[in-house]
């Protein structure tokens, strides 16, 4: 196997990705012929010198695909039926063009940026039925104010619907922009003015949107390993180099990244609770990186996804608030976590001189967000029911992540290790060393226990086996029962 692949650690494209498509080329062009059995990833890994989490990315996008097959308690294999093979017989059923003596169909070639997109694995698709415990990100519905929001919809529709039928402003309903200003200037210490809050419909676009304005088709942008999967999807959608950069105790390695891509271009971080590991990073970080964006000419993302929900110590600021931050970062809140994903309202507040680029592509990506939940939200805000709600559930939430912790030690002692985290809406459950985190996650998940392995999180790096548990979204009388089908699971 060893000698269909090439890699090379010093272009652009990811590790996986490389081992991916030189694996996915010897399938197609007959090199590695159906059937043929396949290296365990442990012992790719060991003949490339590269990470497991390298190889097993790789298998992952192969199996996922159809060019490999796996078989329980025998290995991996090629697979008999290969994807491009289906095309050709679905084509030929179709009675469409054929080329070549064998008559097979010329298969339809999309971009390589669309090839590219597709590698990735998409994060917000989700089976209806899938269960709640323990799904990462999910806040809690049982709380949500659905009376007190549906009264506030009656009124704004009643007093103004008319008005909010036409097209809106692209950076968004000005009252709702004041009050996300006043907001982020209060709880966050956010250097901001009105002219400079954007409303997007989620933190994805937020990253999307930086992405395009502040980054040309092959530049380099660092993102945190491990670190959120989402973020690498819209660097590739706009043709950005992603580059890993290592996380420890201390946040993002600003160090490492810049030995790896000191050129980078953009920085994507959480560093208020840094995803996944929940670290923040230190004020010693948080002055490198800042010093790094203003010497490299380069821009920072900063995704402060949770940070209404600290349990333990004082709130920290806001990189954006550093001395400095307010011409470098680019800072991204949402109400997803707050309030629900199903508002799709997040926002943005950028640099001065990076205002009239990012609301053009806000107007050319989606026009505008829908005006009358802006309103409502608004109104909502207002009305101090926002305050409120944030105080309701981080008393809820820290309730909640205690009582996993004390389940799990009851129940999956010496299998897992649940430890607290002063801030957020998971936790990470360790597990013994040696175990294989993503094979314990697929049988949690067959026992209908939702949850995310570590290792999915990482591109290079290393992790120890562990698994991610959220814990906002799950009632209380789920809990236990959740916890004591993960431990008959895990046993």
């Amino acid at each position: 196997m060893a000698s269909f692949v090439c890699l090379d650690s010093r272009v652009g494209t990811p590790l996986h990705r490389q081992l991916y498509e030189s694996i996915r080329a010897a399938i197609v062009d007959g090199r590695l012929g159906a059937g043929a059995r396949v290296p365990s990833t442990r012992g790719l890994a060991l003949q490339l010198n590269v990470s497991r989490n390298t190889a097993m990315n790789a298998f992952e996008q192969l199996l996922a695909e159809g060019y490999l097959v796996g078989r329980a308690g025998s290995g991996t294999y090629v697979a008999d039926d290969l994807p491009e093979r289906a095309t050709a017989i679905a084509g030929r059923a179709r009675g469409g063009a054929t080329s070549g003596a064998a008559g097979i169909v010329a298969p339809a070639r999309p971009s390589g940026r669309a090839r590219a997109l597709a590698s990735f694995p998409c994060p917000f698709r989700r089976e209806p039925d899938s269960p709640i415990a323990f799904r990462v990100g999910a806040p809690d519905r049982e709380h949500f104010p659905v009376e007190t929001w549906g009264r506030l919809l009656a009124r704004r529709w009643n007093r103004s619907g008319a008005d909010l039928l036409h097209h809106g402003d692209p950076r968004g309903y000005a009252p709702l922009r004041r009050a996300v200003c006043d907001y982020v200037t209060t709880a966050r210490g956010v250097r901001c003015t009105v002219e400079r809050v954007l409303i997007v419909t989620g933190t994805q676009q937020g990253v999307q949107l930086a992405a395009q304005v502040l980054l040309d088709p092959g530049q380099a942008a660092w993102v945190e390993d491990p670190g959120y999967p989402a973020y690498r999807g819209a660097l590739a959608a706009s043709g950005a180099s992603v580059v890993p950069v290592p996380v420890d105790a201390e946040g993002l390695d600003v160090a490492a990244g810049v030995r790896r891509r000191s050129g980078a271009r953009l920085a994507i971080v959480t560093p208020a609770h840094q995803m996944p590991m929940g670290v923040a990073l230190s004020a010693g970080r948080r002055a490198a990186l800042l010093d790094w964006a203003a010497e490299s000419d380069a821009w920072i993302f900063e995704d402060d996804y949770d940070s209404e929900f600290r349990y333990a110590g004082r709130p920290l600021p806001a990189l954006q608030g550093a001395p400095g931050g307010g011409e470098r970062v680019v800072y991204c809140g949402t109400f997803s976590k707050v309030m629900s994903p199903a508002l799709r309202l997040a926002y943005l507040v950028v640099p001065a001189a990076l205002v009239d680029a990012f609301v053009t592509a806000k107007a050319f990506a989606d026009v505008q967000c829908p005006p009358l939940e802006q309103a409502v939200l608004t109104d909502f805000i207002a009305q101090g029911h926002f305050a409120r709600h944030v105080r309701r559930m981080r008393v809820l939430y820290a309730r909640r992540q205690a009582a996993l912790i004390e389940q799990a030690a009851r129940e999956c002692a010496g299998r897992l290790d649940v430890r607290p985290m002063a801030a957020g809406m998971h936790l990470i459950g360790w597990l013994p060393p040696g175990a294989d985190d993503r094979e314990v996650s697929r049988r949690l998940r067959r026992a209908g226990v939702n949850n995310l392995p570590l290792s999915a999180m990482a591109i290079e790096a290393a992790t120890p086996p562990a698994l991610l548990l959220g814990y906002a979204g799950l009632p209380d009388a789920e809990l236990a029962p959740a916890v004591r089908r993960m431990a008959a699971a895990l046993r």
